[in-house]
């Protein structure tokens, strides 16, 4: 439904950029596959807005731990067992997969609040024998 040529629930705004940029962003969001410039500044907008609620730390979101570790390295599968077993209400899927006869890469999949699913991810890495680790959280 449209009023007066525009969709009902959208807003207009003008946005000012140098020649430089807008034609760099131009290229940038042609080659990601947007199909107009407003599509790309709402998606960077959500994110910008995300962003700024997760550094308050507060309120729902889902996320992905993604390690590698050794599991040779003395006692740390039972380690990241007790963990697991630990933390069940906030992970709630995982996927292991064996890189060669040492390493092993999982992902775990995390739901809770936001600077819980944080101080789970810090503790994790900090296991002897997890080698490296990356988070993504995406508040809800």
């Amino acid at each position: 439904m449209k009023d007066k040529g525009k969709p009902i629930g959208v807003e207009r705004f003008g946005v000012s950029f140098e020649p430089e940029l807008l034609a760099a962003f131009d290229r940038a969001i042609k080659t990601a596959g947007y199909p107009c410039r407003s599509e790309a500044v709402r998606d960077l907008v959500r994110r910008w807005l995300t962003e700024r609620k997760l550094r308050t730390g507060k309120g729902e979101a889902v996320g992905t731990l993604t390690f590698v570790y050794d599991h040779e390295r003395r006692d740390v599968v039972r380690r990241l067992t007790h963990f697991g077993h630990q933390h069940y209400t906030e992970i709630i899927a995982s996927i292991h997969i064996h890189l060669d006869p040492n390493r092993c890469l999982e992902v775990l999949f995390l739901r809770g609040e936001t600077q819980r699913i944080q101080a789970l991810a810090d503790q994790l890495q900090a296991l002897k024998g997890v080698k490296q680790g990356s988070i993504s959280i995406f508040a809800l």
